[in-house]
């Protein structure tokens, strides 16, 4: 079956009709303004599209983890400042989620305006496993919109969660797709189902239990997978048997079948692995901690021994990485090769990132922290074949998974 999209909905036509569009604005906020803007403007495009069209714009979004109760540190009032300094069309903010109060400030939308509903994890019922409850505040939403209402899934961040706002209100008003959801999901299934080859896999972050039923999945359909970031040391001491200082580890997966198996599973399927040659140890973690490269077989052997802590590759594994890069038809990032944040320890992200944007390939960043490094770093995001805002739900559909909020629209 496939999903009904935007286009349906807009062919339809939504002059004078309220649309509920779930959008994906859980940004990073520092003293109340808004960091990373990345996943607001990704979310504008499809707003401004209804509101140009005629619609009532209803936005619902979720904020961080408020634990189920309003709480200040987690209000989308910061979101809709950045929205209207970004937006062509005025954001209107209501104080509620659901109730008498979010109910006036609906119906007193006027066609072509934009209201952002308040944080829909205030409400306990968004994320609770009783589906009744989740039935009954999607319910409660389908009401702002009225009987002439439309939902639109423009989140893929969170289209892997059982949420009232994600899935259960799907069943209540005519659902579609969003520009945002629809483009995720056509880049998705390139790389599962038909990459130009060479195809290559790059993966980073600090835990091996995130990612490793993502590389068990696609070991068999890359030609290379590429390992940094953190979870490089768990990897090194289960398979390897090497020392690694005070660098982060998974004790628990180190006699793992599924992490000591790997380079097995590679070998079956003529995969590539490409771990580090070398990386950077530190005195500690700290922006301006005395750090030096080693040799990955050789971590404790330098200045601080044992209580050395890795926080990224080294120049040559950077180097390495950025040649199997060079020759790949197609490419997939996903997790920092160190802790870019700090300058001493983001050259390893940098050269990947570099890399991306000189590959004449198709390259996909992976979301989350990638994302942002992209942006942090100062890169032009336009230089990515895609940049995506899936994070967790990009990393679940390339395990193999369903996704509820996608299986809500009836998407094949």
């Amino acid at each position: 079956m496939t999903a009904s999209t935007l286009d349906d909905l807009l062919a339809e036509g939504v002059s004078g009709r309220t649309v509920l569009v779930r959008s994906d604005l859980n940004v990073p906020l520092s003293q109340g303004v808004v960091g990373d803007d990345g996943r607001i403007r990704a979310s504008l495009p499809v707003l401004e599209k209804l509101a140009a069209a005629g619609a009532k714009v209803l936005v619902t979004a979720h904020l961080g983890r408020p634990k189920g109760e309003p709480n200040p540190e987690f209000s989308l009032a910061p979101v809709a400042a950045r929205m209207n300094e970004l937006s062509r069309v005025t954001v209107k903010r209501a104080e509620d989620l659901v109730g008498a109060a979010a109910q006036a400030s609906a119906e007193a939308l006027e066609p072509g305006e934009i209201l952002l509903l308040e944080n829909v994890r205030f409400d306990p019922r968004e994320t609770s496993k009783d589906d009744q409850a989740r039935s009954e505040l999607a319910g409660e939403l389908a009401d702002l919109a009225g009987t002439s209402g439309a939902f639109v899934n423009d989140a893929f961040g969170a289209v892997h969660r059982k949420h009232a706002s994600v899935f259960d209100i799907a069943a209540k008003l005519p659902a579609y797709q969003g520009d945002l959801v629809a483009a995720e999901l056509e880049v998705l299934k390139t790389l599962t189902q038909s990459p130009e080859r060479p195809y290559t896999v790059v993966l980073g972050g600090s835990k091996v239990s995130d990612k490793i039923a993502v590389i068990e999945n696609l070991i068999p359909k890359a030609d290379s997978v590429i390992i940094g970031g953190g979870m490089v040391f768990t990897l090194a001491k289960a398979i390897m048997g090497y020392g690694i200082g005070k660098s982060l580890v998974e004790t628990d997966l180190l006699t793992d079948e599924s992490v000591t198996g790997l380079l097995e599973l590679a070998k079956r399927h003529s995969t590539k692995i490409l771990f580090p040659t070398d990386m950077v140890m530190a005195s500690r973690f700290a922006a301006d901690a005395e750090h030096e490269v080693l040799p990955l077989e050789s971590l404790e052997s330098g200045t601080h021994g044992a209580e050395a802590l890795g926080l990224d590759i080294g120049p040559e594994s950077a180097a390495l990485f950025a040649a199997e890069i060079a020759r790949s038809k197609t490419v997939f990032w996903n997790g920092p090769m160190g802790v870019f944040e700090m300058e001493a320890f983001a050259k390893g992200t940098e050269a990947v990132a570099r890399a991306l944007t000189e590959s004449p390939g198709f390259t996909v960043v992976g979301g989350g922290d990638s994302a942002a490094a992209v942006r942090a770093l100062g890169f032009d995001e336009s230089e990515f074949g895609h940049i995506s805002t899936g994070g967790g739900a990009s990393l679940e559909y390339l395990e193999g998974k369903n996704l509820p909020g996608i299986d809500a629209l009836g998407a094949a």
